[in-house]
Formats: C-alpha cells, structure tokens, sequence
C-alpha cells in the first residue's frame, strides 16, 4: 500500500501552557493533508497539565 504525499504528520503544541511557565509541554502529533489545509493547524485538545481543554497550534 502506497503513502500519499499529501498526508503530512504534524505536531501540536499547546499555547497557553508555554505563557503560564509551568514545567513540561503538552504536545500531539497528528495528520493533515497539505493539499486541501494550507494554513497552519489549530485544534482544541486535553492539556494534562494544566487539566482543561486548551487551543494547540501546529509547529515548524
């Protein structure tokens, strides 16, 4: 089975935690299609840490 190369895998780190200065990062890694997703990524996910839901802006 062939890979497409539109499929990219990206990773998502959280940004309210990197502003509060708490040890650790909360970060995930996931896929989007560079084709049809240009922009940068920007998803609502779990921060442990902090222990809430939290806005996770793609890196790099």
């Amino acid at each position: 089975m062939a890979r497409s190369k539109n499929r990219i895998q990206v990773i998502l780190e959280c940004t309210e935690h990197k502003a509060t200065g708490l040890p650790g990062m909360s970060r995930y890694i996931t896929k989007k299609n560079r084709k049809n997703t240009t922009e940068r990524l920007e998803l609502k996910k779990y921060n442990p840490v902090l222990k809430k839901m939290t806005v996770h802006k793609e890196i790099k």
